[in-house]
């Protein structure tokens, strides 16, 4: 996979789970924007609800964001990007208590948990490990480039 330019349409992004000074799920936003911008993203969508959660947690934008990504930086720029513009400021603790919280989140609303229901029975209904969200997601990144459940 290219990392500078992936093709979403051929591979997955990077697991949510992946963090980047701390930050779980940045690594799969940096891929989809990235892609978004080469017109590779095939069905993942960049400023989904998912990245919604991360918007809210640093206090930047969907836009702000991607313009930073069209200029070509590499993950560590865009990461020093990222710590430079929190709003409000977060110590390295309160990042690493946030994407835990995050990557333990499981479906709460209820029209999430029909979704995420919907998708759980169609993509791996055997699969009594999955509850949460960046479980789900591992889940569907694997059966959609042909993996078994």
């Amino acid at each position: 996979m290219n990392f500078h330019s992936p093709d979403l349409t051929q591979a997955p992004p990077r697991s949510p789970r992946v963090r980047l000074g701390g930050f779980a799920h940045l690594p799969r936003l940096i891929d989809k924007a990235r892609a978004t911008l080469a017109g590779t993203n095939g069905e993942y969508n960049y400023d989904c609800g998912m990245d919604g959660h991360f918007w809210s947690f640093t206090g930047l934008t969907a836009e702000a964001f991607l313009a930073e990504v069209k200029t070509g930086k590499c993950d560590y720029d865009l990461l020093s990007y990222v710590m430079s513009r929190l709003q409000p400021k977060r110590s390295m603790s309160e990042i690493i208590a946030w994407s835990s919280w995050f990557e333990q989140r499981p479906p709460t609303a209820i029209e999430g948990r029909a979704f995420f229901n919907q998708v759980h029975t169609a993509i791996g209904p055997r699969r009594e490990d999955v509850g949460t969200w960046f479980e789900m997601l591992d889940l569907e990144d694997f059966v959609s480039f042909g993996g078994k459940s």
